[in-house]
């Protein structure tokens, strides 16, 4: 086990593969790291935050509930052009277990990443609402709808800077670990398995329209077949190779200490009723990129 190795974090964008994040921490932790600061984009910046503050073991708990009819609840449609969700009802939801403070108020550092689609630039929050900085931050370009800022909108941190080394607050000696989500790795062959589904009759029947239908707009935000789907699908698999090319360019001239590489084809962007999984698949990452990078760490 290693023993108080200070880390500075970044957790990158990625959608449902985000809750790899979570096992990411608890392996860095459980092996004796401590988490100094952290900054992140789109999901990095929801889990990082959720840490920073204190309450991601709370989260984890209610992630861990969700199936496909309780992922497919809390979407809430948009009817304007802007996006195919307004992405208010799930944050609504969490803050009845999970109360809005400041970002300056939290236990450790923290920098949640958005983009000024306007102006092309990358907007850090610091400070001010946790809950309004996440809701910008993971926005993600149609999909969600862009939140106001001033006279702009602001998007997916993602869109400009997927893994944002250059915004976490590292101190001297703190090792830099990067947790990226949108990793050219070998493809993971099959998808992280679904949860079983209850061995119960009447729930597979009430849940199995539900399921169908959650299936159908789920495979509308999958990129791996661009052709498939027209162009939206088009439109998603362009952003997503994007984001894998900036990540790459962000590794190279950064260099992180310790770099924790989850495959992009792990799980769908809405794949959160696989909580346990993707957790899970987050823990073995780590537990491999620390036996693998952190040894030579020591050595030097």
């Amino acid at each position: 086990m290693v023993r108080k190795k200070n880390i500075a974090l970044v957790l990158s964008s990625g959608g449902a593969r985000g809750l790899a994040h979570i096992g990411a921490i608890e392996e860095l932790t459980s092996q004796g790291f401590v988490i100094r600061s952290v900054s992140g984009s789109s999901i990095g910046a929801l889990i990082g935050g959720l840490y920073a503050m204190g309450k991601l073991d709370v989260y984890t708990q209610w992630v861990k509930t969700l199936d496909k009819q309780a992922v497919w609840g809390l979407m809430d449609f948009s009817l304007t052009s802007k996006g195919l969700l307004k992405g208010e009802r799930v944050f609504d939801n969490m803050k009845t277990f999970i109360p809005d403070i400041n970002i300056e108020d939290m236990g450790i550092p923290f920098t949640a990443l958005a983009s000024d689609i306007i102006r092309k630039k990358e907007v850090p929050f610091t400070s001010g609402s946790f809950y309004n900085a996440i809701r910008a931050s993971i926005a993600i370009p149609t999909l969600f709808t862009p939140m106001e800022y001033g006279d702009s909108f602001l998007v997916d941190g993602g869109v400009l800077n997927p893994l944002p080394f250059e915004y976490v607050q590292r101190k001297p000696g703190d090792l830099l670990v990067g947790v990226n989500l949108n990793s050219f790795v070998e493809p993971v062959e099959e998808k992280i398995i679904q949860p079983l589904k209850k061995n119960n009759t009447r729930y597979q029947k009430i849940t199995s329209d539900f399921s169908q239908l959650f299936d159908i707009f789920s495979r509308l935000n999958q990129s791996k077949n661009p052709r498939s789907l027209g162009y939206f699908s088009l439109i998603r698999s362009a952003t997503s190779a994007m984001v894998s090319q900036i990540a790459a360019l962000s590794i190279e001239k950064h260099k992180p200490d310790i770099l924790i590489e989850i495959p992009k084809d792990a799980a769908s962007t809405f794949d959160f009723y696989k909580a346990e999984e993707l957790i899970a698949f987050g823990r073995e990452k780590t537990r491999q990129a620390i036996e693998k990078q952190f040894n030579s760490l020591i050595v030097r």
